[in-house]
């Protein structure tokens, strides 16, 4: 076999290559805007319920009441949303990991908002405050 027909044969089967790999990534394409579609690996907005006595007063150490939390529940099935921890708790416990969890959390939203965390009356801080942080 010459040189000339070694690369003819390479380049038809690079050709047959290159159109499964079109056809490949066409599927893979037309499969993800079916997902997309759907909903699938895109997450829908939370419906945040409004009304009275959904969420704490600031000067009460703001967060949502229970009431809130149960409308919230009910609003996005499958939400595992709990009220703030603010009793005493075991260390270790996951009531104790919860509270350093939001502690850590909310201490980065302290540095976000530096105006809010200034602020001894702004529903951060009284959060914080409510949870023990």
């Amino acid at each position: 076999m010459s040189a000339k027909e070694e690369l003819r044969e390479v380049s038809q089967q690079l050709n047959k290559a290159s159109k499964l790999h079109k056809q490949q990534a066409k599927k893979v394409a037309a499969i993800s805007r079916k997902e997309y579609a759907k909903g699938g690996g895109v997450r829908k907005p939370d419906v945040m319920p409004k009304g009275k006595g959904m969420k704490r007063p600031t000067k009460k150490g703001a967060g949502m009441t229970e009431k809130g939390i149960r409308a919230y529940r009910k609003a996005n099935p499958g939400s595992k949303l709990q009220g703030a921890v603010t009793g005493k708790v075991e260390p270790g416990s996951k009531d104790a990991k919860r509270r350093k969890s939001f502690c850590a959390r909310s201490a980065g939203q302290m540095k976000k908002f530096p105006k809010a965390a200034r602020d001894p009356n702004s529903r951060l801080r009284q959060a914080r405050k409510r949870w023990k942080c």
